[in-house]
């Protein structure tokens, strides 16, 4: 007989990866390979019109905490840097985390975090269980210590085909570090170690005496930048094979003067193509190798039998260029390449198998998704909206449900300094109000690669005023500050 008192909510595994673009396991993308994340879109809803709320990491990281868009929660750019507006998160906002702990959810974490210089995952309810470093956190030295043991410790690895931005490619004194080769094991990679601590931590919710459902949370410190990457990845992709994206022909002509200075500023103005080539090959291949770990997480949830109760998720806090528009990184420039992410739930029993959705959504939903998924009420401070209508309905949201048709995204600076910009996005266009410079218009129809910037046609007037007001409606619902003077210039604006 069933234990009446059984708790049956479901254990939630959250996959995040940093500065994966979405095009990278999207049917219609390159040939980079994913079966993992191909297995999650077959054995669940992939979500094509998934955004996030804000291409920096620190800022989007807090958005997913506390389901708010960052002038909600005040951490605008990266927590690290000396001019950061917010070092952490203020205190009193309400987390989904907390709220899952509260709730008898028993929450674990492994590796990257960056919303907080001082606050860790442990001041979030997590018990972290390593996998940090020097990149932006410090947390532990677990991932060092691991290091050490196999006799191949951090700073004494000798690197290959190493790529640095700057005048000199190949000179790393004064450039920032893009990607190189290494020859250490897969075994000593990050990406594996951070699997393998996630499958521990599977292995001991899997045999352990505790009744109530587990959240565990990996962040992989990839495929952000450095792409550093050991054989086989390293030379998976051939760069004379890798052809540029439409994007690439960018002229920068009639857009904002800050798309073509930051060439200069990140140091890739003298970057050809051959050279993009063989440092996209290495994202690529970094994108496979945490593919092939949360291939082995995946593994580990059927074997110890905790499938068909586990919700798996997979996204990404953001894009990167990596060469689109001819770029680096990322910046005050709202390219799909960063602000479009990856985004699929496997949820058995519930979510229809092999289900694509075309409902926009933003990333920080997810706060809202975590705590319906617990049934825990969604707390009044979030601007996150539960995506659990949409799964139980094959991706789409249920006719008596209100659904926007359009994203919301903002920026406002990180090491470039505070630089305002919102963005409102459809299945069709794209408005970006760009506070110091012109604003974009884009009809992503006739222009997926956004290189024409139809802000002053005439034929687009229409178009140009209903994005603007669209743009004003999501200003005034989620009481951005910016609205009481931006809402006058759009409304005056020709």
């Amino acid at each position: 007989m069933a234990d009446a008192d059984a708790d049956t909510r479901p254990n939630v595994l959250f996959l995040l990866t940093d500065q994966e673009r979405y095009d990278c396991s999207a049917s219609e993308g390159p040939p980079v390979e994913t079966p993992a994340m191909d297995r999650l879109s077959s054995e669940g809803v992939r979500f094509e019109r998934a955004f996030t709320p804000i291409s920096i990491c620190s800022s989007a990281r807090a958005s997913l905490l506390t389901g708010q868009f960052p002038h909600g929660h005040g951490m605008l750019n990266n927590c690290h840097e000396p001019d950061a507006i917010r070092a952490n998160l203020p205190d009193g906002l309400p987390t989904f985390s907390e709220e899952l702990v509260a709730a008898g959810y028993d929450l674990t974490y492994t590796g990257k975090w960056h919303a907080g210089r001082d606050r860790t995952p442990a001041d979030f309810g997590f018990s972290y269980l390593g996998g940090s470093d020097k990149h932006h956190d410090d947390i532990d030295e677990a991932f060092r210590e691991h290091r050490e043991v196999r006799d191949v410790p951090i700073g004494e690895v000798e690197l290959e085909e190493e790529i640095y931005t700057g005048d000199d490619p190949r000179d790393g004194e004064n450039g920032t570090f893009v990607a190189a080769k290494t020859p250490v094991d897969v075994e000593e990679t990050r990406a594996y170690f951070l699997a393998e601590r996630t499958i521990d931590a599977i292995e001991a919710h899997a045999d352990g005496d505790r009744d109530d459902p587990f959240f565990h949370r990996a962040d992989f410190y990839g495929p952000h930048h450095p792409w550093v990457v050991p054989e086989p990845y390293a030379s998976l992709y051939d760069p004379g094979e890798i052809e540029p994206p439409a994007s690439y022909a960018e002229t920068y002509d009639g857009k904002p003067r800050v798309h073509e200075n930051y060439l200069s500023y990140r140091g890739v103005a003298d970057f050809d193509w051959e050279l993009w080539a063989e440092a996209l090959a290495k994202y690529w291949g970094f994108v496979t190798l945490i593919d092939h770990q949360i291939g082995r997480v995946l593994d580990a949830v059927d074997e110890h039998g905790l499938a068909e109760q586990t919700v798996v998720v997979h996204a990404s806090d953001h894009g990167d260029f990596a060469g689109s528009h001819r770029q680096f990184n990322k910046g005050p420039l709202m390219y799909d390449d960063t602000y479009h992410i990856p985004l699929q739930i496997r949820w058995p029993g519930v979510a229809d198998t092999g289900t694509t959705s075309e409902a926009p959504v933003h990333l920080h939903d997810l706060a809202a998704t975590f705590l319906e998924l617990a049934d825990v009420p969604v707390p009044d401070d979030f601007d996150s909206r539960s995506l659990v209508p949409l799964l139980e309905n094959g991706g789409e949201p249920p006719a008596n449900l209100d659904w926007r048709d359009s994203t919301f995204a903002q920026y406002h600076g990180d090491e470039f300094g505070l630089y305002s910009q919102r963005m409102v996005r459809t299945d069709r266009y794209k408005y970006v109000y760009n506070g110091p410079d012109i604003d974009e218009l884009y009809d992503l129809e006739a222009d997926p690669a956004e290189l024409r910037n139809l802000i002053d046609h005439p034929a687009y007037e229409d178009v140009r005023r209903d994005m603007r007001d669209r743009l004003v409606d999501w200003m005034e619902a989620t009481e951005d500050p910016n609205r009481v003077w931006v809402t006058g210039v759009l409304e005056n604006a020709s």
